[in-house]
């Protein structure tokens, strides 16, 4: 991957401790990670230093997301792998039949709520939405922007 500022072709390597404070895990946990085959270092340097690539510090964010959900090193290390053997086409398929049951979902919710939300007077109503229109708006714009590139269009 290119980063800002880097000439054309030019692909940013990192040595351990850059690669952890980017990440924000400690070289120990990189170090750990590596030897579980969760991230591997793209090359070495005459020194022997370990050098990882930009598409590393991403799958190491993915794995701390991963993390916080609550998945075991070992569930992570399946779910990398199957990533990793998912041909795009088959990983935006998955991807749009998640955000399928999550709109379904949503819509669900939507209906419960329409009972309270009628309730409240008007004053009510524009604090509650107020606080929910700018990521509800973003949202509905980036569905609309999915759609619009899609073969939907």
């Amino acid at each position: 991957m290119l980063e800002r500022g880097d000439p054309i072709g030019v692909i940013k390597l990192y040595r351990i401790g850059e690669l952890a404070r980017a990440a924000e895990v400690s070289e120990r946990t990189i170090d750990y990670y590596t030897k579980l085959g969760l991230i591997s270092a793209e090359k070495r340097t005459q020194k022997n230093y370990r050098l990882y690539s930009s598409e590393t510090l991403a799958r190491l964010e993915r794995i701390n997301q991963m993390k916080q959900e609550k998945y075991s090193l070992e569930e992570i290390r399946k779910k990398l792998e199957q990533w990793h053997n998912v041909t795009n086409e088959e990983h935006v398929t998955e991807k749009l039949s998640s955000l399928e049951l999550h709109m379904q979902q949503l819509e669900r919710e939507v209906k419960e709520l329409e009972p309270l939300i009628s309730s409240l007077k008007p004053g009510q109503a524009r604090r509650a939405f107020s606080n929910l229109m700018p990521q509800s708006l973003a949202c509905i714009e980036a569905l609309r922007i999915i759609l619009n590139h899609g073969p939907f269009s």
